[in-house]
């Protein structure tokens, strides 16, 4: 059930994301890839700023981490879009 909460969660984080970082070429790949920002952020950055994850809790902290995560993973992946 803790997946399911997470990756809803880390679908409207992605899609907020996605407005933050002005990008509309593809909403989906954008949401996904926000989904997968989401769930590294998890990983690498929670240990970093000493915040749970969506899994743990779902508050304030653990939503900014989410989406910090989220728009990071985002601006990467624009860079490389666009030097094709």
């Amino acid at each position: 059930m803790n997946i399911i909460i997470y990756l809803v969660a880390a679908a409207v984080i992605g899609w907020v994301a996605t407005e933050i970082m002005h990008d509309r070429s593809n909403l989906l790949i954008n949401i996904v890839v926000a989904v997968l920002g989401a769930f590294l952020a998890g990983y690498f950055l929670s240990p970093i700023f000493n915040v749970g994850t969506i899994n743990d809790a779902i508050t304030i902290p653990t939503m900014l981490l989410t989406l910090l995560g989220a728009v990071i993973l985002l601006a990467i992946v624009n860079l490389f879009r666009r030097r094709r």
